[in-house]
């Protein structure tokens, strides 16, 4: 016959004496909903007696991966994203040479300035 560890058989794996109720699975709670932009409800759970200022007015929804807030006809808008730019649109964005010259100037006198060597 095979034994290993000293678990008594019929029981959770590190309970102790304590029942539940004494984890605090029973205290008080209070519901708050959040609503995502496509609509998905959330609820957390809050204890009873935290003050009305430490819940949070937006949260992420799990469901979406959106902020989700408190107010069910105005939630949070969807962040804008940039569509991905090829290597070519920033090359259609780089600075003429002057410009270039220019901000190049520009940073050599500033570094001048702080060092004083001008």
């Amino acid at each position: 016959m095979a034994t290993g560890g000293n678990a008594i058989r019929g029981t959770r794996v590190g309970a102790g004496p304590m029942g539940e109720q004494d984890h605090g699975y029973h205290a008080e709670r209070v519901a708050v909903s959040y609503w995502d932009a496509l609509g998905n409800e959330t609820v957390r759970y809050f204890a009873a007696g935290i003050p009305e200022e430490e819940i949070p007015d937006t949260i992420d929804s799990p469901h979406s991966g959106l902020p989700a807030g408190r107010d069910k006809a105005n939630p949070p808008a969807v962040a804008k994203t940039e569509p991905y730019k090829t290597h070519l649109a920033y090359v259609k964005e780089r600075r003429t040479e002057e410009e270039a010259d220019a901000l190049l100037d520009d940073a050599l006198k500033q570094l001048r300035e702080r060092r004083g060597q001008d």
